[in-house]
């Protein structure tokens, strides 16, 4: 079998806008760089040269724009992309937030190397809070350098290295190379300056200090995880990034504490609406009638203004029944009053003592007992808990398999166990020989049963299935001296050195545990792999620990969130999309609605999300149609007034929260707007939903496969709808290129002026007090043109034909008719950019409007058969149970359009059958493959059958082909005008209602 090899996609939208986020920073910057001298002393002696200094040039980044043009470029991308304004540079930080399993690593390699083909920029510094994650980027910088030469050929040759301070004739290197340099290291690295060898003079960097190389170089600093690196508003780690002199410093983290110059925001709400990420189920443990023990459980200790309270988990009488609740309590507090049970007759709480060793005592006949936050006394005995939790995972994990296996898909399936403590899974005897844990027994004890299951005969051959279980798991922990796994920590040198072995194996085995080659599927660990580490084939992650710190329920659902890939075939390596496959399993003791609901607060407290709170400036960055048919956002002004708007008609209060009234006029589709913003309703109405709803967890229970049914499949009236509409198409575009060039030049004519560069003054006032020094900003100048006459102008050919795909003589044409060359002197870089984008909006257009689809052939359409083939998978508060479907429950994605729809097709007593059109049936386009939304059959009063495919969507958007899905439904319609042979065929319509569909019979 090959050997794997991840697929790398470069042309993710969200991943290029987070690129261009960064990149249009600098948009009027030059292709440039500084020079320095870099001095080379030889060591003195016999074979020296008599003290003679060698200079060597070293090469920096060099940044041309003044602040005032940084800050009005950082204006124009947080209104693109819908984030509120800064009105002062503060600082050269810049934020980039994305939901872990997005991309994040791959979004600022790449930027890197975009960067440096835009602007010349070649020193780079990434600074990260751990091994883990150093690894985990230099491996990725590793597996992606065929991917990144493929696509930038001129970066090839470029160098990264892992900071070692006894290898700092790489920072020498580094500030000499011409070529593009990638510095990797650690925070705890460079952040002691007393000790580090970074701030000391060094032979091996020329007798200077490497720290003064890398301040002359300028690097561009890209911080990972900064929450982690900073250290606190005066922390060593961000003095440590100061201390590099950087041109700017890049901070990429889903979790920011400090948000400088926010300009690209993948939140995790968009994330997984989207769908970027796998979506996410919970297996909950519920225990039933196991209340027969007095049970205590510590959850935190508190100190608030001197008074010392715990909140522990109580068995509680509460009416007829006894409920699980978690209560304030004190010292002395009498645990039988407070859960109305005598079963805790005599018990009390003792000494609570907060701070890093939080305990509480339990006090009571014959009971004297200490526990640690996550501990417990009475209840349920918690390895058995344990056993259930690790048999559910087993078993969702062979499901799965099987699952997958039966629809013919070559996925490694990977599940992961979280840990409370290292020797529950691995223990060592007097002699250092490894034994089992408790963990490890139930395991394998658990592996066995299930395999040997006939459910699961499919899966296994012939094997010994002790033999089968013992080589399917293992550990990652940190690993000591000796060899032997330890806790893990980062507190000092040693303890990141057990780290470094750990990591550095699990990053070399990151790609061999998706091979089938490899036998191990289920992997244990404690802390190693919180950061750092993620598989996009971890389907199962199950919690054998407690969840209490506020970042919990992310940092582990982090680990499984990214997509799968397949893990054999031609596809191998490559992504997979789609739910039916993408479903992360947490097995874990909370019910779902508890670990919603602790999830969203962890996302409100990580990322500063709002749930049910509209901004004011929320509305800014949706698109708007000028009169010549280009868009721009909305402004931060319309956005104020239709704010102000839907707090005059009470649908949001006087803070943004929404209100019930919201909720039920867009479930409903009632929302009413004002008449300037009926253009943008569908834009509008799409941002509120977001804000109105919480994040969806589906249970696990609920999951379901949905059957076909064979009565409405096999009858004549759908096969004759089906046979009008299963042709396949081939397609060709036709340009009409006198009319692009005349087009494209008219585009470029219309658009607006060039400016030359132009620069103004800000002033700051120094206030120095007892506190200390701080800057209070003044007064700003008004604008100065500076007239540069030494600009060595750009290939403009070349560069528009990279950004466009057109030919040259296209360009020269275009340019010439659009009677704007002489702005190419003015301002060249703004003038390429605005010249590419009105090429490129023109050929968007051009391109539906040319396209001609052509029937394949008989022999050529999707199988009637495929219906009962492909699964149909999902949970059944996304369905309706249906009588005229083609299936036994309609799957809808809008619970106001589609479902609404589905209900009218039920209750019309001309439909007669119908199909929501499953995501196999796909019709190509140049914008990507689209699928229609359903197939239906009308006949009313005995008349002519009619046929029709139906687009459903909550408003007549889709005529404008600026917009992608647009676009999409415009090919549609003329692939479905190409396979309408039949004297009476299938007509294409596009509706909002059953009623809207009606009017076309």
């Amino acid at each position: 079998m090959s050997k794997m090899k991840l697929h790398f996609e470069d042309d993710l939208d969200y991943q290029q806008a987070a690129i261009a986020a960064v990149v249009d920073l600098f948009k009027g910057q030059e292709i440039s760089r500084s020079e320095f001298t870099v001095t080379y002393r030889p060591e003195s002696g016999p074979q020296g040269t008599l003290g003679l200094q060698e200079n060597e040039l070293g090469v920096g980044n060099r940044l041309q724009l003044v602040d005032d043009e940084l800050l009005e470029n950082l204006g124009d991308i947080q209104l693109r992309n819908g984030l509120g304004q800064d009105t002062v540079l503060q600082s050269g930080d810049f934020t980039v937030e994305m939901e872990t399993g997005t991309g994040k690593t791959y979004v600022y390699l790449r930027t890197i190397f975009e960067l440096n083909q835009e602007y010349g920029f070649t020193k780079f510094v990434i600074v990260v809070p751990s091994v883990a994650i150093k690894e985990g980027v230099y491996k990725t910088l590793e597996i992606t350098r065929e991917h990144f030469e493929n696509l930038y050929p001129k970066a090839k040759g470029y160098e990264y290295f892992q900071y070692d301070s006894s290898k700092l004739g790489q920072v020498r290197n580094f500030a000499t190379s011409s070529t593009i340099q990638i510095m990797v290291t650690t925070v705890g690295a460079i952040n002691k300056k007393d000790v580090n060898n970074l701030y000391k003079e060094n032979e091996n960097t020329g007798g200077e200090k490497p720290i003064d190389l890398i301040k002359a170089t300028n690097p561009i600093i890209i911080v990972d995880e900064p929450q982690s690196v900073d250290g606190g508003l005066k922390g060593a780690g961000k003095t440590a990034l100061q201390a590099m002199n950087p041109l700017c410093t890049l901070r990429y983290s889903a979790t920011h504490i400090q948000k400088h110059h926010m300009v690209y925001r993948l939140d995790a709400v968009d994330a997984y609406e989207r769908g970027l990420v796998k979506q996410i189920e919970v297996a909950s443990l519920e225990i039933e009638g196991g209340h027969n023990k007095p049970y205590v459980k510590l959850i935190s200790t508190h100190n608030r203004q001197g008074t010392i309270t715990a909140k522990v988990e109580l068995d509680v009488a509460s009416g007829k029944a006894v409920k699980r609740k978690i209560l304030t309590v004190e010292d002395g507090d009498d645990l039988e009053q407070l859960t109305n049970r005598a079963i805790y007759e005599n018990m009390q709480i003792g000494t609570i003592r907060v701070g890093p060793e939080e305990t509480i005592e339990i006090k009571g006949p014959g009971l004297d007992k200490v526990l640690k936050p996550g501990m417990s006394h009475g209840g349920v005995d918690p390895d058995a808990q344990k056993r259930l939790m690790i048999r559910r995972t087993i078993k969702e994990h062979l499901d799965k398999e099987l699952r997958f296996k039966e629809t013919g898909r070559p996925i490694k399936v990977l599940s992961l166990f979280f840990i409370d403590t290292v020797e529950h899974y691995r223990q060592y005897d007097e002699d250092g020989n490894q034994v089992k844990g408790k963990y490890a027994q139930m395991f394998e004890e658990e592996y066995a049963k299930l395999a040997k299951s006939s459910d699961y005969q499919t899966l296994f051959g012939p094997i010994d299935f002790e033999l089968e279980a013992a080589d399917v798991h293992d550990g990652y922990f940190s690993i000591d001296k000796n060899k032997r796994w330890t806790e893990t920590a980062e507190n000092n040198q040693a303890n990141r050195d057990n780290a470094e072995r750990a990591y550095s194996l699990i990053m070399k085995d990151k790609e061999k545990l998706l091979s089938f080659d490899t036998k191990l599927k289920f992997i244990f660990s404690h802390s190693a792999l919180r950061e750092g580490w993620d598989n996009p084939n971890v389907f199962q992650i199950c919690t054998l620990r407690d969840m209490n710190t506020e970042r919990e329920r992310r940092q582990t659902i982090g680990r499984g969130l990214r997509l799968a890939v397949n893990s054999d075939g031609a596809e191998k390596g490559r992504r997979i999309r789609g739910n039916d496959t993408n479903t992360l399993t947490v097995v874990a003791t909370e019910s779902y609605e508890e670990f919603a609901k602790n999830l969203q607060t962890e996302i409100e407290k990580d990322t500063g999300i709002k749930f049910g709170i509209v901004e004011r400036h929320q509305f800014a960055s949706v698109q708007v149609k000028n009169d010549d048919g280009t868009l721009q956002p909305l402004g931060a002004a319309a956005s104020e007034q239709l704010w102000e708007h839907l707090k005059a008609a009470d649908l949001i209060d006087g803070k943004g929260k929404v209100q019930d009234s919201l909720r039920t006029a867009l479930k409903d589709g009632t929302l009413q707007l004002p008449e300037e913003f009926e253009d943008q309703a569908s834009q509008i109405e799409g941002i509120l939903k977001k804000l109105a709803g919480r994040l969806d967890i589906k249970n696990a229970d609920d999951r379901k496969v949905i059957r076909t049914r064979e009565a409405v499949l096999q009858s004549p009236e759908f096969k004759a709808l089906w046979d009008r509409i299963k042709h396949k198409t081939t397609y060709r575009v036709e340009f009409d290129n006198s009319k692009l060039v005349d087009d494209a030049a008219e585009a470029i004519r219309k658009s607006d002026p060039i400016t030359k560069t132009r620069a103004r003054f800000r002033t700051a006032g120094l206030e120095i007090g007892k506190g200390g020094v701080s800057a209070k900003d003044g007064r700003q100048g008004a604008f100065t043109t500076i007239n540069e006459d030494d600009i060595e102008l750009p290939d403009i050919i070349t560069d528009l034909q990279d950004k466009t795909q057109l030919t040259r003589s296209s360009i020269v044409d275009i340019l010439l008719k659009s009677d704007r060359v002489e702005d190419f002197k003015r301002n060249p870089q703004q003038f390429i950019d605005q010249c590419a984008e009105a090429i490129n909006r023109t050929k968007r257009l051009a391109l539906v409007d040319g396209i001609r689809y052509q029937r394949i052939g008989d022999d050529h359409f999707y199988c009637q058969e495929l219906f009962e083939q492909e699964e149909l998978k999902t949970y059944l508060k996304n369905a309706i149970q249906t009588a005229k479907s083609v299936f036994e429950y309609v799957v809808y994605d809008s619970e106001g359009t589609e479902r609404k729809f589905a209900e009218g097709l039920e209750a019309n007593e001309a439909v007669k059958v119908y199909a929501k059109l499953p995501a196999w049936f796909k019709i190509p386009t140049p914008l990507g493959t689209y699928n229609p939304d359903w197939a239906v059959l009308v006949e009313e009063g005995g008349a002519e059958k009619l046929y029709f495919v139906v687009e459903t969507k909550s408003s007549g958007w889709w005529d404008d082909l600026r917009h992608q899905e647009g676009a999409k439904i415009k090919c549609g319609e003329k692939h479905f005008a190409a396979i309408a042979i039949d004297p009476n065929p299938a007509e294409y319509i596009k509706v909002t209602s059953v009623d809207g569909m009606m009017k076309h019979t």
